[in-house]
C-alpha cells in the first residue's frame, strides 16, 4: 500500500523528473505521480483542479510536492509566493518538500518561511530519503 494517494514533481530537467518518478515509484511512495517541467504549469494545474468539486479536489490534489528550487522563469520560492495564493484547502493539503543539488544555507533558512514546507532534500531523490520521509 501507498503512503500517499498522489504526488507532483516539479523539476526543468527531465531527466531528474525521470530518476525522482523511478525513486518514488520503487518506494511506493504514492499511487499517482504528477510531473511538470515548469513551476508555472504546475501552479496553473493546482488552480485548475481548485475549480473542481470538492470531493474530486481532495482525491486529485496531491498530498506531497517535490520542488526543485532553481528553475528558469519561475522558480522554487516564486512557486511558493503563488502557491500561498492558492485556497486554503489546497495549502494543507499539499505538504512541500524542496529539492537542490546544493544544499545553500540561505536557500535553507529562506524556505523556513513558508509553511507548506515541510523538508529540504538533495537531488536526486534516493530510496533512502523515500523511506525516511515523514511530513
Amino acid at each position: 500500500m501507498s503512503k500517499y494517494h498522489s504526488v507532483m514533481l516539479i523539476d526543468d530537467n527531465e531527466i531528474d523528473n525521470l530518476i525522482n518518478q523511478k525513486m518514488v515509484e520503487a518506494a511506493r511512495l504514492s499511487d499517482y505521480i504528477y510531473t511538470h517541467t515548469g513551476a508555472k504549469s504546475a501552479i496553473e494545474f493546482l488552480k485548475n483542479i481548485e475549480q473542481l468539486e470538492k470531493d474530486v479536489v481532495e482525491k486529485v490534489l496531491p498530498d506531497v510536492i517535490f520542488l526543485d528550487i532553481d528553475m528558469p522563469l519561475m522558480d522554487g520560492f516564486q512557486f511558493l509566493e503563488e502557491f500561498n495564493k492558492l485556497k486554503d484547502a489546497t495549502i494543507k493539503k499539499c505538504k512541500i518538500i524542496m529539492l537542490t543539488s546544493s544544499i545553500n544555507p540561505q536557500d535553507v533558512s529562506k524556505s523556513k518561511k513558508y509553511e507548506a514546507v515541510k523538508k529540504y532534500l538533495n537531488k536526486p531523490l534516493s530510496q533512502e530519503s523515500l523511506m525516511d520521509l515523514s511530513i
